[in-house]
């Protein structure tokens, strides 16, 4: 069997990131019926579907499961090397949502950039948690209910999601400690997560008000600032907006989420001179280690 084309499997690995052809496609600016056509050469070279076509996308076959694995790690063996040979050392890809760039990152850009003059950071916003390996000079930061599986990653614990109900300063509300009987009689707004229909769910009582539904926790968290309701979120991410008097806080669970904030890396890539200093900064950013001297 020949050896499968190289682009064609970086065209395959965009797919199987995105779980979408047409995603992939404007990612790597070729046509659908380009990176359709790449796709179909591989699996024709090595005689085996690796993909599944549905309506709403593509889903891996257990052969692509397989490829899509190897081919994770063969990039990324690749991109190090040619970092290296390139002398990109210096570069740093933080792969992050949206909601944590946008709430917790760029209040704290500043405070980056002073720290890490030398570092050019690159942001890479992502809807759903990377199903991919990491490659040199690559972090990633996402909530869960567990530490990353990858075992070619390093995983680490940045702080369990403690949720708090906000809303603006100015916003009507009553005066007294609230439950969430109380809460629910309040407009509400809501994220992806969907935490109000939950807290609906287990206390048995309908919202005196249908909530208002955002596709971000940024989004919502702003629509309370404006006035509009009652936002949920994780502390980390209201932090700045509560030391501002942007919001205020109302009211906590009682019961933990179960969930946290990791951070992950490439166990081989440690060598970057720059990466374990990054790592570093963001474990003293939420509470943990100490700066490490230059």
């Amino acid at each position: 069997m020949p050896p499968a084309n190289l682009n064609a499997l970086r065209v395959f690995s965009t797919v199987a990131e995105h779980g979408n052809i047409q995603c992939a496609a404007e990612v790597l600016n070729l046509s659908r019926g380009a990176v359709s056509q790449r796709i179909k050469q591989i699996e024709l070279e090595i005689g085996t579907p690796l993909l599944v076509r549905g309506a709403r996308g593509v889903s891996l076959t257990p052969a692509g499961k397989r490829c899509h694995a190897a081919m994770t790690e063969a990039l990324a063996i690749i991109d190090s090397a040619l970092s290296d040979v390139a002398g990109h050392d210096g570069w740093i890809t933080l792969h992050i949502g949206p909601s944590f760039m946008a709430k917790w990152m760029m209040p704290r850009m500043e405070r980056f950039r002073k720290a890490f003059p030398w570092v050019s950071l690159a942001t890479e916003i992502h809807n759903r948690v990377m199903d991919r390996g990491l490659g040199r000079g690559e972090i990633a930061i996402w909530p869960d209910t567990a530490p990353d599986p990858n075992p070619a990653h390093q995983s680490r614990h940045l702080t369990e999601l403690r949720l708090a109900a906000v809303c603006s300063p100015d916003f009507l509300r009553p005066d007294w400690p609230m439950g969430p009987e109380t809460l629910l009689t309040l407009p509400l707004l809501q994220d992806g997560h969907r935490r109000w229909d939950r807290l609906a769910e287990a206390t048995g009582q309908r919202p005196a008000h249908a909530p208002l539904n955002f596709g971000r926790s940024a989004l919502a968290l702003d629509a309370a600032m404006n006035g509009h309701g009652v936002a949920i979120a994780p502390h980390h991410m209201i932090e700045a907006d509560l030391r501002a008097k942007r919001l205020v806080e109302i009211w906590f669970p009682p019961e933990p989420s179960n969930e946290g904030l990791y951070m992950s890396w490439a166990k081989e890539q440690n060598g970057g001179r720059h990466l374990r200093r990054v790592v570093d900064w963001f474990l003293v950013e939420f509470g943990q280690g100490h700066r490490r001297q230059e």
